[in-house]
């Protein structure tokens, strides 16, 4: 099991270029700046390994429009040109000139698009259970779906959800989080059985607060865009990637990684949720890639 060491999260709020306040947070640990790119709609316990007032990093990061305190924009705006502008919003912020930006899921996106747009701020990228773009095409590959269907197919169920997530906020806003209802999440293997309890319900807890619609309308404009050109990427990368991630193909972050010179590529028997699951190892290669950028 991991870790049962008390977590810390200070939030305070910043306000991006479009004047959508965001609920921003930060870990106050001593140590070098990490920038975190959470996965969508996700929230700062998805990592209980940086939460720890020892994990030796000061990490920065922020939760999504409409999600944790965040608002949602007047005009309804969620796009990857806008995560991009609320990650420079809460570096700016926060006095960050340039750092390591450590991404999960579709914040690996947001990520490269960082360091592909404003490479000044990057100095290197931890990609945790995501690609650099085309999210989408990349899910479902344990069962050797053919990228376009898979595609097709993912894109339907986020539409779908934007519409029956209403009929559905009932239902998942009164799951009652208990350790009873967490392990029998842990027993499904959606989730790997690794995962602390405590942890794991804590970050369901939370999770369970953003509406389906309105969590399907952010994958939605994820969804939207190409895959990142990394011609332009000349950072320390490191890729952690789950052996049995439905969300993220393995094997489409190793062709990623084989395109990066000198980027370390690392597999888990893990699925997509490897932040909470292997908290520790994420931790170690964390600090191996600040090492390399030092």
């Amino acid at each position: 099991m991991n870790s049962t060491a008390a977590s810390f999260v200070r939030y305070y709020d910043v306000e991006s270029a479009d004047g959508t306040r965001l609920r921003a947070w930060t870990n106050d640990a001593e140590g070098p700046t990490v920038f975190l790119s959470n996965g969508l709609g996700t929230n700062p316990h998805a990592w209980p390994a940086l939460l720890r007032p020892d994990c030796g990093v000061h990490v920065v990061s922020w939760n999504h429009r409409g999600v944790g305190g965040s608002a949602r924009p007047a005009d309804g705006r969620v796009d990857l040109d806008a995560f991009v502008e609320d990650a420079i919003a809460v570096m700016d912020h926060a006095g960050i000139e340039s750092a390591v930006v450590a991404g999960w899921s579709a914040g690996v996106t947001v990520a490269f698009e960082l360091a592909a747009r404003h490479p000044e701020r990057v100095s290197g990228i931890l990609a945790v259970a995501g690609v650099p773009g085309n999210t989408f095409a990349t899910m479902l590959a344990p069962l050797r779906m053919p990228p376009a269907v898979s595609k097709q197919l993912m894109v339907g169920l986020a539409r779908s959800a934007a519409v029956s997530g209403h009929v559905l906020a009932p239902l998942t806003r009164r799951i009652p989080w208990t350790n009873a209802t967490a392990n029998m999440l842990r027993l499904t293997r959606l989730i790997n059985p690794s995962a602390d309890t405590a942890e794991l319900r804590t970050l369901m807890q939370e999770f369970c607060t953003t509406h389906p619609a309105w969590y399907a309308k952010l994958a939605i404009g994820v969804s939207e865009h190409q895959r990142v050109s990394l011609s332009k990427i000349d950072v320390p990368v490191t890729f952690i990637a789950g052996k049995w991630d439905m969300l993220t193909g393995a094997r489409d972050m190793l062709s990623a990684s084989e395109r990066i010179k000198g980027s370390r590529f690392r597999e888990l028997a893990a699925t997509h949720f490897i932040p909470i699951e292997f908290p520790e190892i994420v931790l170690d290669e964390l600090r191996h890639l600040l090492a390399r950028t030092s």
